[in-house]
């Protein structure tokens, strides 16, 4: 066993609070000028938000910038499918987790294009202790949204209980060149760098 290996219940924490991630409609409005009809801005595109997240100057900036990003991830655009999931977060704290996995795989089913209910879904399978499904619905996030940021760092703190430091410390890289100032983050690549760094890949 190595030093450096994670606390399994962190995992379970750090997974787990991202499932239950408040979600809460955002829009942005300019005041309208006087003498001036109000007009409605855009609200800044999810490309924005991610640029905007990458350059974040502090801290504080870029946690609100990734709590926007959550919510607009976190909607399915199916009110079934979010209440089956708001259901399944029920059920995950009330830690019954069969029944948690099978509002997911009913909510996956019904919008399987949503990236964040393959990502729910592989936090409840991690809590029951299935690794391999939840590296599965972690990778099928990453393919419906490559720059799913808790994706990657869950599947990094996954390969990293399983001793995979290789795999590890890309998943926390890719996560890391996403979101540069997220918790923890930094210092996971650091511990694992100096045992890869300089091998063959």
């Amino acid at each position: 066993m190595l030093r450096d290996r994670p606390n399994r219940s962190y995992l379970k924490a750090a997974l787990v609070a991202a499932f239950c991630v408040v979600l809460a409609p955002v829009s942005f409005a300019e005041p309208a000028p006087e003498g001036r009809k109000a007009e409605k801005k855009q609200p800044i595109s999810l490309d924005d938000l991610f640029a905007r997240l990458k350059a974040a100057g502090d801290d504080a900036e870029a946690k609100g910038i990734a709590r926007l990003i959550e919510q607009r991830l976190g909607r399915s655009g199916s009110a079934t499918a979010d209440l089956l999931t708001e259901r399944a977060r029920q059920a995950m704290s009330s830690q019954d987790l069969p029944l948690a996995v099978e509002l997911m795989d009913r909510a996956t089913t019904l919008e399987p294009g949503w990236s964040e209910g393959w990502n729910r879904r592989a936090t409840v399978f991690w809590m029951l202790s299935d690794p391999a499904a939840a590296i599965s619905d972690l990778q099928r996030t990453l393919v419906l949204e490559p720059r799913h940021y808790e994706a990657w760092a869950a599947l990094g703190r996954i390969y990293q209980t399983m001793d995979d430091k290789r795999r590890a410390l890309e998943a926390f890289r890719r996560a890391s060149a996403l979101y540069p100032r997220m918790d923890r983050l930094q210092s996971a690549i650091d511990r694992l760098a100096p045992d890869i760094d300089g091998r063959d890949l």
